[in-house]
């Protein structure tokens, strides 16, 4: 009979996929009052107050010392593709797309990433993968196109539509390049190191492109806005990733990823409920389908 606390790990996994999932309505809330370069800034400096002393404290720094330079430029590659690509364009993205929409476009994530594996390291497929795989892919295209996917074939794909399939091509190269770099690390020194670099990048860029007047505007945002944007840097970024963390290693990778599937679920949801977006059946349709695909996904790979 199990222990009680082995309920633990999982209590923990069920508060990131709703950390995670709320992480859309909140990025939205924070993409419509702030300029996206200076938001994400903002939201991985905080983030990296909470990361820095969590890996000093696991004893992460004593390894760095025996990191070669492909090691120091892989990190640098992941923190832009994952941090500085990934945040500044959600952020972007969100500005012109609901985010329950731009939640379950998210789903093509796994997709690219196990069809770019197959090619680059020989992953192998399956019946069932390939099924939901197929499944995924025809869902998230019903919500990019709103249920007539001849609308993509005529161009009419929105700007916020394409930025955040940029995030998608983002986090698989950086998802990727993990597998290549990364391997030998634990999972918080990736983190926080990429997490270190993306936040370089992104406060780089945000004085050039927004200048100045840009963190003006983002320090002087409301009381709303700067909630969510607190909610995403210690919430869905440091408190997340330590209860992801947790999970992988009391239960086992599968078993987080699981979780993960649910995530854009709950992102709907959470939109639906806190920022009174429409649920259209497009929507409720093809979001079914790409949540159902990636769990069958993750099935077929166990």
């Amino acid at each position: 009979m199990s222990h009680p606390s082995s309920f633990g790990p999982h209590a923990r996994l069920i508060g990131m996929t709703l950390l995670w999932g709320a992480s859309w309505p909140a990025g939205r809330i924070v993409a419509q009052a702030m300029p996206p370069l200076a938001a994400a800034s903002l939201r991985f400096v905080l983030a990296l107050l909470v990361l820095l002393p969590w890996m000093y404290r696991s004893g992460g720094f004593e390894q760095l010392k025996n990191w070669s330079t492909q090691r120091w430029l892989g990190m640098a590659l992941g923190g832009f593709l994952g941090v500085f690509g990934y945040a500044s364009l959600f952020l972007s993205g969100l500005q012109y797309l609901p985010a329950g929409k731009a939640a379950l476009l998210i789903t093509l994530n796994p997709v690219v990433t196990l069809l770019l594996a197959v090619w680059l390291f020989k992953e192998r497929l399956n019946a069932i993968i390939g099924l939901g795989m197929l499944m995924a892919f025809c869902g998230a295209i019903i919500v990019i196109s709103q249920g007539n996917p001849l609308h993509i074939l005529q161009g009419h794909l929105g700007l916020g539509e394409w930025l955040i399939l940029g995030c998608v091509a983002c986090w698989v190269g950086y998802t990727l390049l993990g597998r290549w770099v990364m391997s030998g690390v634990d999972a918080l020194s990736a983190t926080t190191v990429t997490a270190f670099f993306g936040t370089l990048f992104l406060v780089v860029a945000c004085l050039v492109v927004e200048g100045g007047a840009g963190v003006q505007a983002a320090l002087h945002s409301g009381w709303m806005a700067w909630g969510a944007l607190l909610f995403l840097a210690f919430g869905a970024t440091a408190l997340a990733y330590a209860w992801y963390f947790d999970g992988i290693k009391m239960l086992g990778a599968g078993a987080a990823a699981g979780y993960i599937t649910v995530v854009p679920v709950v992102g709907v949801a959470i939109s639906a409920l806190l920022l009174r977006e429409s649920l259209d059946a497009s929507l409720l349709i093809g979001g079914a389908m790409a949540v159902l695909g990636t769990a069958v996904m993750q099935r077929g790979r166990r």
